[in-house]
């Protein structure tokens, strides 16, 4: 009789992450205190505020990768959202630091999505997605991801 466990690895075992993990996406962490004037009268961050934060973590993934997003509007491209998705979990307060993480989590030949984390001293307090299209500044029509671009967000991706 054969061992069901035959073939099977240890779930706890760490060296066999690191012997097959491939490339992985590059992340950034952005830390910031809660202002005031985004908070609501319930005395929590107002929800459209994480839209706001998901973009700082964003243009910052960007500047990492070697092009500011300013720098990316000057060789005419753009990266349109095409949508947004955010998942609230615990409210963040007044004066509370947290931290916003944000890498990309899929890269297709127009497009791609930003993956983010918004969280306080280890708790998760929101999780969302943005999708983008590229957009060509002259024209407003979609694109291919801008040749001078695409090594960078490949490796901002994990996939080089």
């Amino acid at each position: 009789m054969s061992d069901p466990a035959a073939g099977r690895r240890d779930v706890h075992d760490d060296d066999y992450e690191k012997k097959h993990a491939g490339p992985q996406p590059v992340e950034c962490t952005v830390e910031l205190e809660v202002r005031y004037a985004e908070t609501d009268q319930m005395a929590v961050v107002h929800h459209a505020n994480y839209v706001v934060w998901f973009e700082v973590a964003r243009t910052r993934l960007c500047e990492q990768s070697g092009f500011h997003y300013a720098d990316i509007e000057k060789l005419g491209y753009l990266l349109m959202v095409t949508g947004v998705h955010v998942s609230y979990r615990q409210p963040a307060h007044y004066g509370d630091r947290v931290e916003l993480h944000c890498h990309v989590q899929r890269m297709a030949s127009r497009g791609v999505t930003f993956a983010y984390e918004v969280t306080r001293g280890g708790d998760l307090l929101a999780r969302g997605t943005t999708d983008h299209v590229w957009v060509d500044g002259e024209t407003g029509r979609p694109c291919r991801t801008p040749p001078e671009l695409e090594a960078p967000f490949r490796t901002m991706a994990g996939l080089e």
